[in-house]
């Protein structure tokens, strides 16, 4: 079963797509994270929204490992058609 705020592909064994935005996640994260800060809350209260805070911190982590891997291809790719002059320099 996928986490909420997530959504499986359909197909199985395949990772979960997040059905939040990065944005949307961090968002609300944040405001979980305020929230518990804030105190006031029944025991309940709190471990339900610290599980709702890991849940949006696995779906920002998922879209940040996203992003590197479409970098890291990127830049890989643009190593193979043009290889920088000096081997020291990354870019």
């Amino acid at each position: 079963m996928a986490a909420k705020g997530t959504k499986t592909d359909g197909r199985d064994g395949e990772a979960a797509v997040p059905e939040l935005s990065y944005e949307e996640s961090r968002e609300e994260l944040n405001t979980v994270v305020r929230r518990l800060e804030s105190g006031g809350l029944s025991l309940k209260e709190s471990l339900a929204l610290w599980e709702r805070g890991e849940e949006l911190a696995r779906v920002c982590e998922q879209w940040l490992e996203g992003a590197r891997a479409k970098m890291a291809a990127a830049m890989d790719e643009r190593r193979e058609d043009d290889p920088p002059a000096d081997a020291d320099t990354p870019f």
